[in-house]
This record gives C-alpha cells, structure tokens and sequence, in this order.
C-alpha cells in the first residue's frame, strides 16, 4: 500500500511542475524552463546539472542551455554548498519575486531593443530631413515619423517606471500578497 501512495504523492508533484511549466508559457518562456524550475523546486535543494538531466531525460548540453537562459531570467541561482565540486543550481521559492524577476527580465529587453531602434530610426529621419530631393509632404511624412519615435521613447520610459515599481517592491504596498497561515 505504501508504494500506492508513493505513486500519487509522486504524480501530484508532476502535476504541479507540469502547471509551472504551463504558467511559464503565459510569460513568453518555454515549458522547458518551467519544467526545470518545478523540479528544482519540488526537490526543495539546489540540484546539480547532472541531477536535473537525470531527473528530467534531457541531456546535459540541452540542461545547461536551459539553466543558463534561467540564470539570465534571473529565476535561478548557482549556489556553494561546502564538499560539493560540481555546481549546483536553486530557484526562488516565493512566487511573487518569480513573477516579478521573469516579467522585468522580459521588459528590459523589450525596453534595450527599442531604445536601438529608436536612436537608428531616429537618426536616419534626421538624415532624410537634410536630403536635398525632400519635398513637403515628404517633410511633414517625416516631422510625423519624428514626433512618434518621441512619443515611443516617452512609452519605454514608462515602462521602466513600471520595472521600477514593480522590482523596488512598491507595488505590494498597492497590491499586497494574500498569505495563507499555516497551522
């Protein structure tokens, strides 16, 4: 009987790594990274790469590409335990610092590719309005041109305020945690 519980302990936590992976697709990141953090999680320790290619079936290239992209997410960390030579990596535990780590990493990105494509737009429009073979309705297609990229730098700006209100912790004061008492 103890192997029948083990069994359906064993499968509800599949089923909660499975909604992590799930949940990490609402976020724009692969079920494969949700399916990494779930475990890391589950296991309740940092896991090593070799433990996690273990546990999941994947191979060790494809893991390390897998924490790698986790560690930039900022939703996992390598971790020193003394008289371990192998590294080992662990995830946040609290779901609202998840959540907010994995919605600023994908917004700063957001945010530094505008910010190129802005200036380089903006420049070739400033060098479109010195051509000489300008007429005016082609100055006012530009001025226009011109006016939105201001108004998307002022878009991005606020964006990162958002970023900003979000990773400074602020946004608890407005939208406070529910926490759940344990007994």
């Amino acid at each position: 009987m103890e192997g029948k519980t083990f069994d359906k302990l064993r499968k509800a936590e599949d089923q909660f790594v499975e909604k992590i992976a799930d949940n990490m697709q609402t976020f724009g990141v692969s079920s494969t990274v949700g399916r990494v953090l779930g475990t890391i999680y589950m296991n309740r320790e940092p896991m090593t790469l070799d433990e996690l290619s273990e546990n999941l079936g994947m191979s060790k290239t494809r893991m390390s590409q897998v924490v790698r992209e986790m560690l930039d997410l900022n939703i996992a960390e390598k971790v020193f335990e003394r008289g371990v030579r192998k590294d080992l990596y662990n995830v946040e535990r609290d779901y609202y610092q998840t959540f907010i780590s994995l919605f600023t990493s994908n917004w700063h990105k957001a945010i530094n590719k505008s910010k190129m494509f802005e200036q380089k737009l903006h420049r070739e429009l400033v060098d479109l309005q010195e051509d000489e073979m300008v007429n005016e309705e082609m100055e006012q297609k530009i001025n226009e041109l011109l006016i939105e990229t201001k108004e998307w730098v002022e878009y991005y700006h606020w964006i990162s305020r958002l970023i900003d209100f979000f990773e400074s912790g602020e946004i608890f004061e407005h939208v406070p945690k529910h926490t759940t008492k344990k007994d």
